[in-house]
């Protein structure tokens, strides 16, 4: 296959989980992939699995937080697999401790890769975007980019930061008439991993807040948005409760997480001395699923939000005529 006949995206944090699965998923809609993540032998785990896909896929190995590396990153995939049509911010390391138990190192690390990494990506691929006026740039968000939990501060501050960043990007792209489009599509929790390799001073295996999704279902959503992005794609009914909650009852929320959210995250298991991978890879976790699958929903409802306003105006209205 010649190198100009698949479009082309290119996924950081390719390795694992969701960024993974999403390989996964492009590659079956016929898109050439770059993989880019710190793991080679996670690269080399998912490159082996799209060549039954029979497209064209390039892995290299590089941490986010560099940016100079990405930016080369980028370029390599340019040359060797053609413009780039799609560029996906999936990367991220986090923590599971209280605050008092963080060092500012974890902290820094944290908003290395998970916020810092997205804006290296995002100015990477602008920078040959801009050339052409054309290009999506997703940004991989959460729940928790609005709504924040206990024993998570440094992921859920992360996320918050690349709203922000995502949200002045998009108002200089309208401003300067670009046809870049970026959108960030907020996830509920995933089946992933992380849960078994991140750092942990909790004491206790930790696990996502129920109900658990299958990362299939995060791929699905990130490809749908690739062709005709909404500002903002929210997945799952968790995460809608938790976006229009914290919008209505932030301090309702603020009481019923301390009380669930806390425990919510902890398994009944004992966490096992492990290697983490906030400040390099672990070996031979490199997968698209944890150890979650057995509970994992295979399926979610994904709303854009302007669709969201619309649909909350709407039932407002209606109330409003029920009531005169």
């Amino acid at each position: 296959m010649k190198r100009n006949d698949c479009p082309l995206v290119v996924i950081c944090g390719a390795s694992a989980g969701v960024g993974r699965a999403t390989a996964h998923a492009f590659a079956a809609a016929g898109y050439a992939v770059g993989l880019l993540a710190r793991s080679d032998e996670g690269l080399a785990g998912a490159v082996e699995e799209l060549q039954a896909y029979g497209v064209p896929t390039l892995a290299i190995s590089v941490d986010v937080a560099d940016a100079a590396a990405v930016a080369q990153a980028a370029q390599r995939c340019e040359a060797e697999l053609g413009a780039i049509e799609v560029w996906i911010n999936s990367a991220m390391v986090t923590v599971f401790a209280a605050i008092e138990q963080l060092t500012p190192e974890e902290i820094r690390r944290v908003t290395e890769v998970t916020y810092l990494g997205a804006v290296h990506g995002t100015l990477a691929a602008l920078d040959l975007m801009r050339t052409r006026d054309r290009g999506v740039i997703i940004q991989v968000g959460s729940a928790l980019a609005y709504r924040a939990i206990p024993l998570q501060s440094a992921y859920c501050g992360a996320k918050f930061a690349l709203r922000g960043f995502t949200d002045s990007l998009r108002c200089e792209l309208i401003h300067q008439g670009s046809k870049i489009k970026v959108c960030m599509v907020q996830l509920p929790a995933i089946n992933t991993p992380q849960f078994d390799w991140a750092r942990n001073k909790l004491g206790n295996r930790v696990q996502p807040v129920p109900p658990i999704h299958d990362p299939a279902v995060a791929a699905r959503a990130i490809l749908s948005v690739a062709s005709a992005p909404p500002r903002e794609l929210w997945v799952g009914l968790p995460t809608l409760k938790a976006i229009i909650g914290t919008q209505l009852f932030p301090g309702l929320l603020d009481w019923l997480l301390a009380r669930r959210a806390w425990q919510g995250q902890l398994d009944e298991d004992q966490a096992q001395s492990a290697d983490d991978n906030l400040f390099h890879p672990v070996a031979g976790l490199h997968e698209v699923r944890g150890r979650f699958t057995r509970g994992a929903r295979g399926h979610a409802l994904a709303l854009s939000s302007t669709r969201v306003v619309a649909l909350l105006a709407a039932c407002a209205a209606l109330l409003v005529l029920l009531l005169i």
